[in-house]
């Protein structure tokens, strides 16, 4: 009988809106405050008495199991990253309680667990003895963890001079090979490149096989039907599944199930960075009109509407189109060269960026576009998930007389060609 690794009872957090962040303290700090209040007043309930206030964690209760992959999935906002939080001890929850049973690893967000004056060799140490682990046992562990996060000729610079995708490749290296018990991966994975991202794929699944246990927050649902026995859905807050990876993608795709041409995001809800903000994404037929449908055999327009914050940004867009499985068909990014912006930097103000998916590509059934946003080569990227949506219409002028279904996520009209063989005399 397998033991239990985390045990989550009734947790709930509650944020107020427009409070200050907390800056980090001092041990020092810290236990002087924890002195001292005791003999603070006045303070108490405040956030209760108050109506700006809102819950990121409602009430939320489940077990996992050691040795056990679970995938966590939900909207923006729907509380994945909180969880984590919670659970890697980065932040306290309002209520509820939540057991751990075993060392726990995490990784994030770039910049959380790594002492940025620190170099990556002394962050590897660090990071072991955070663990609880012996230097020995670090140093067996180091020539693996460098060699994995491809970073050899940086390993003595301090990390505050890496690049995002140095940080990310290091940090996933230490939190994989360390041996927590338990790994608590978010979705920051996106930030490496695709051969760097199936290399994590592959280390979690040799950890699951391996008996450790795994929470792993992605967008990525191809990865977490491949790599998860177990997924949990969440939605404002609110643990709405709890169940096999099929079933619970297929319920986070199909929310609403009618599908979603246009979306446009109110002011301060806009997703973005400090560079620039998507206002709107539309999906449109040749002839300009909003659609939630499209006829295989005809072209579509992808419009995405964005204001540049900052003087000088360049804006790169990565549109990435998903299946009724949740299995990625392609993405495709705006920087080329028969874009007539590729490259150039753009003052502020409002911009449109049109992307055709041609006719006679599609199969039929139901899509979803994500849109990511990067700012000036690689930096800074956020990520509207599902902005729009739509069912792809066979009219049947490929098919022809051929009653069943096509296999297949694409099905592309290929040239053909037939000629007879002339053969020679014997």
């Amino acid at each position: 009988m397998s033991e239990t690794s985390i045990r989550i009872e009734g947790l709930g957090k509650r944020y107020r809106l427009g409070a200050p962040q907390t800056a980090y303290k001092t041990i020092r700090e810290t236990i002087m405050e924890t002195l001292l209040s005791p003999f603070r007043t006045g303070r108490k309930g405040l956030s209760d008495q108050s109506n700006n206030t809102f819950w990121a964690l409602k009430d939320v209760s489940f077990e996992v199991q050691q040795g056990e992959v679970v995938g966590i999935i939900g909207r923006n906002g729907a509380g994945k990253s909180t969880l984590l939080k919670i659970l890697s001890r980065i932040t306290v929850p309002t209520e509820g309680r939540v057991e751990i049973h075993g060392r726990i690893g995490s990784l994030l967000e770039v910049g959380t667990g790594f002492h940025p004056e620190l170099t990556g060799r002394e962050n590897i140490f660090l990071n072991g003895a955070i663990l609880g682990m012996k230097r020995e046992e670090i140093k067996k562990k180091f020539d693996e963890i460098v060699a994995f996060a491809e970073v050899e000729k940086f390993i003595d610079t301090p990390v505050k001079y890496f690049s995002s995708g140095m940080y990310v490749r290091l940090a996933f290296a230490v939190a994989a090979h360390l041996e927590p018990e338990i790994l608590v991966v978010d979705e920051v994975l996106a930030v490496g490149d695709m051969s760097f991202q199936k290399k994590c794929l592959n280390k979690m699944q040799d950890i699951g096989e391996g008996g450790r246990t795994i929470l792993f927050v992605s967008h990525n649902m191809g990865a977490i039907q491949t790599l998860c026995g177990r997924a949990v859905l969440l939605e404002a807050g609110d643990l709405i599944k709890d169940g096999s990876p099929s079933e619970v993608v297929a319920t986070y795709l199909n929310e609403g199930n009618t599908p979603v041409g246009y979306k446009r995001w109110t002011e301060n809800k806009r997703p973005g960075n400090r560079s620039f903000q998507l206002i709107s994404v539309s999906l449109k037929n040749a002839g300009g009109s909003l659609v939630n449908e499209i006829n295989i055999s005809e072209k579509v327009l992808l419009e995405i509407e964005y204001e540049v914050l900052q003087e000088g940004v360049r804006p790169v867009f990565s549109v990435v189109l998903f299946d009724a499985n949740g299995y990625c068909v392609f993405s495709s990014l705006s920087n080329t060269e028969e874009n007539a912006y590729h490259g150039r930097s753009l003052s502020c103000g409002s911009y449109r960026s049109t992307c055709e998916i041609y006719g006679n590509f599609l199969n039929n059934g139901r899509y979803y576009v994500s849109i990511i946003g990067i700012s000036d080569y690689w930096t800074d990227p956020f990520r509207a998930d599902q902005a729009v949506s739509f069912e792809a219409i066979d009219d049947g002028k490929l098919k022809r007389e051929y009653p069943g279904n096509y296999g297949g996520t694409v099905r592309p009209k290929l040239s053909w060609a037939t000629l007879p063989i002339q053969r020679e005399a014997l």
